[in-house]
């Protein structure tokens, strides 16, 4: 009796030991798996003006009459962002646009654009309370850009130039716009390219 019990305590401590191994084991495979997978950025479009080239100047009128100049060196950087109001991640994004367009109100100006007729979008600017940024229906905007999907977005510093660009699908790929102004860089992929090619070696 008391030999079964103790090789039953011993084979217990056997397999409580072979879990541990397993789960250390588990946890360093997590965190190689962690690094290797690089954050994704937002999508950006080999076409239209590059990255660190002047954006192209536009004069354009929002749709509540104001003025809008792009492309023109200013107090502040401008996010332009690209929306539809048939496009449900556009719709998605919009709380995100205005939660970070409120924390960064100090150096950044956010201008919504899109085509079509002005009716439709005066009623969705309204219906998703939009009123407080400038909202301009040009395609001529989206042609220069060369914006083929949607959500799209280009950061446009203070002196004119593209700082960052590209299509945007969630709150990581808009906020990798901003990680690129900071770090100098096109995009976080190019930032990332160097080290992952490293690993990969």
């Amino acid at each position: 009796m008391n030999e079964a019990l103790l090789i039953s305590n011993i084979l217990l401590w056997l397999a409580v030991l072979a879990l541990l191994v397993a789960v250390i084991a588990l946890s360093r495979q997590i965190g190689i798996l962690y690094e290797r997978v690089a954050p994704m950025g937002a999508l950006m479009m080999d076409s239209g003006p590059k990255v660190g080239e002047a954006a192209p100047v536009f004069d354009l009128p929002s749709l509540d009459g104001r003025n809008v100049q792009l492309g023109v060196p200013g107090a502040r950087s401008t996010l332009l962002f690209f929306l539809s109001p048939t496009c449900p991640v556009c719709k998605k994004l919009l709380p995100i646009l205005k939660s970070i367009s409120a924390a960064e109100s100090q150096w950044l100006s956010l201008v919504l654009a899109s085509d079509g007729e002005a009716p439709e979008h005066m009623e969705f600017r309204q219906r998703v309370d939009l009123m407080a940024y400038p909202y301009l229906l040009s395609a001529e905007l989206g042609m220069r850009f060369r914006v083929s999907k949607l959500p799209y977005a280009v950061l446009i510093d203070e002196k004119g130039r593209v700082q960052a660009k590209g299509l945007v699908n969630s709150r990581e790929q808009l906020d990798s716009l901003f990680a690129a102004r900071d770090l100098g860089v096109a995009s976080v992929q190019d930032y990332l390219a160097p080290r992952l090619a490293k690993e990969q070696a």
